[in-house]
């Protein structure tokens, strides 16, 4: 029978990408409950660990809080989703949030080009401020806005709002 690889906390910092603190922080607060310890105190990670530590990361690159973390730690990597669909609903959730998410910020990106393409980086809102005055617009006047510079400022409903 092959024997189980057996890692230090440096050696699983580098195989994770997961600095030592943090892994140390999972540990404390039960997100890697039962990690073993040698005579010395030094704790010994095996493969089964690694992978936990490894679905915490991809889970917190989403940007998912710590506590809502648990659930999906109790499913086994080989289990059928179909047997826990509130957690498939809840990834499902998420996932919304993360693609409204990138949408938000492809806005962004976008107006960043376009002021890149538009060589004017600084003094937009002065200069359209000096330009009414010169015309003697007042600011209770409705200033004319192109649908590009809108959707950068999504209107949102108030029940939009409250979710």
């Amino acid at each position: 029978m092959k024997e189980e690889l057996a890692y230090g906390i440096k050696q699983t910092s580098r195989l994770t990408g997961i600095p030592e603190d943090t892994i140390r922080y999972y540990e404390k607060i039960s997100l890697l409950p039962h990690i073993e310890r040698k005579e010395n105190g030094h704790r010994v990670y095996r493969q089964e660990d690694i992978q936990t530590i490894r679905l915490l990361s991809c889970l917190k690159k989403t940007g998912m809080p710590l506590e809502e973390m648990r659930p999906f730690l109790a499913v086994s990597a080989d289990a059928d989703p179909a047997e826990y669909p509130e957690l498939v609903e809840h990834l499902r959730g998420h996932r919304e949030n993360i693609v409204s998410q990138i949408a938000s910020l492809q806005q962004v990106v976008d107006f960043i080009d376009m002021k890149l393409e538009e060589g004017r980086y600084r003094g937009d809102c002065l200069d359209e401020t000096l330009a009414e005055e010169e015309r003697g617009e007042t600011e209770g006047e409705a200033r004319s806005v192109s649908p590009v510079q809108m959707s950068y400022f999504p209107v949102t409903s108030a029940k939009d709002r409250a979710i």
